[in-house]
């Protein structure tokens, strides 16, 4: 999968891509309708950062590129590439557990914090990428 050029795009099976880690200098792109609800994205090779309505969505240090961010009652899931690990946070529901499953494995159920703010990590080799599931508990 190459980068998304675009920063934020709508797939055509409902989900969102965004992200683009090769980039050097900081790229946003704001107001982006999908779905109903507006999409903010922050993006290059040190950050990629997602708002939904003005929320926290996600967030990843060094930078990535996501696909199929798709969320729903049920959790979160999305396929991340990048170059490098990844430290990533996610927006989920406040107070609230998650089985954590990354590239097929679990990785055990997480609390979220009363913000609603959980944090994992994600081994990539070069110009890797896996894919990621958070089902809610």
């Amino acid at each position: 999968m190459a980068v998304v050029e675009e920063l934020l795009r709508s797939e055509s099976n409902g989900n969102i891509s965004f992200g683009n880690y090769e980039l050097a200098q900081k790229a946003k792109l704001e107001d982006f309708e999908h779905r109903g609800d507006i999409y903010k994205v922050k993006t290059y090779q040190d950050i990629t950062k997602l708002e939904k309505n003005g929320l926290f969505l996600y967030e990843s240090v060094p930078g990535t590129s996501v696909y199929d961010f798709c969320e729903s009652g049920q959790g979160i899931s999305f396929i991340v590439k990048g170059n490098k690990d990844v430290q990533i946070t996610i927006g989920g529901d406040d107070d609230s557990e998650y089985e954590v499953i990354v590239a097929g494995e679990s990785a055990g159920v997480m609390k979220t914090n009363l913000s609603g703010k959980l944090n994992i990590s994600v081994e990539l080799e070069e110009n890797g990428e896996a894919e990621v599931q958070l089902i809610k508990k």
